[in-house]
């Protein structure tokens, strides 16, 4: 299977993921690229997906997340995140099969793996103990996807792969400080920092729980390896492999926006999980090697950032 001259909906909610894969499997040359942002497609309509489906019949679903965002965003929108993720999953999944798609890949979200669960995070994990509170509804919404994307393909046959991704990052990015993740948040308070001269910036949290950051192009890389080469049941973590303090990101990210004031954690403010790395090595075993550093896709982030571009 190849992606080159195929139909492929890309499902998100104007996010980092769909804009960017979008955009991939158009300069691969995909016959149609339909994003459900560009179409103001609502996926948590179930008669909108069905006529979508039936009018465009789609070969590939990239089913991402039609609603989330931080820690903040998952405590102030739980009901939201819960409704539109498990509504709009069931409407795509069901819509799939009723219309012969050759294959669905569904992204899920490490927030599914435990709170308290060895790491490097492995798939066997799932559902071994409690979540991490701050997500608990996002991350149950997900889990429910994750059932059905099996559920579909053991009682229909709908091929189904379904891929953990390490927090998506790079040109695109929210920087909105109510719904962005962590690495927009940042550029967005240094930046507005040093254009008004402040002293300070003040980060959420304590500054020491470790996270993996994903660039964009590896993202869609991965993506692609795994809709043309990847049938199995198994789930896949698709992350860097570079595990960074929240401190240490923020520091990063103030020398690339070329802030020199100080740097003040409110620990106040809740971290989340203390640590959050994937074990990404069944994704590396076929091929798939992340090709941006950290330091190096944060420098091309800041750069669109204050150019202001649009992807």
């Amino acid at each position: 299977m190849t992606v080159k001259g195929a139909k492929i909906l890309v499902v998100g909610h104007g996010d980092i993921l769909e804009c960017a894969v979008t955009a991939h499997f158009r300069e691969e040359g995909a016959a149609e690229v339909y994003s459900v942002s560009e179409l103001a497609l609502d996926c948590a309509v179930q008669p909108a997906v069905h006529d979508f489906f039936q009018k465009h019949r789609p070969d590939y679903v990239v089913l991402g997340s039609t609603r989330s965002g931080g820690i903040q965003a998952n405590l102030d929108h739980p009901a939201d995140f819960s409704y539109h993720n498990v509504q709009s999953a069931a409407n795509v999944f069901h819509a799939a099969y009723k219309f012969q798609a050759k294959k669905v890949l569904y992204w899920a979200s490490s927030c599914i793996y435990p709170r308290e669960a060895p790491q490097p995070y492995q798939p066997d994990q799932i559902l071994t103990g409690p979540l991490e509170l701050s997500s608990e509804p996002y991350a149950i919404a997900k889990l429910a996807g994750v059932a059905m994307a099996r559920g579909y393909r053991r009682q229909y046959g709908l091929s189904t792969v379904v891929a953990i991704p390490a927090t998506v990052y790079g040109p695109g990015s929210d920087g909105d400080l109510q719904n962005a993740h962590v690495i927009g948040a940042l550029i967005h308070k240094f930046q507005e920092a040093v254009r008004d001269g402040a002293g300070a910036v003040e980060v959420w949290g304590s500054g020491n729980p470790l996270r993996e950051f994903l660039y964009r192009d590896d993202l869609c890389s991965g993506c692609q390896l795994l809709l043309e080469g990847y049938e199995g049941e198994d789930i896949v973590n698709v992350g860097s492999g570079e595990e960074v303090s929240i401190a240490d990101l923020a520091r990063m990210i103030a020398a690339a926006t070329d802030f020199r004031g100080q740097i003040n954690f409110d620990v106040a403010r809740s971290d989340g999980a203390a640590r959050k790395v994937l074990d990404s090595q069944p994704i590396r075993s076929l091929g798939w090697q992340p090709a941006t550093s950290l330091e190096e896709g944060i420098l091309r982030t800041v750069n669109w950032f204050q150019q202001g571009e649009k992807v």
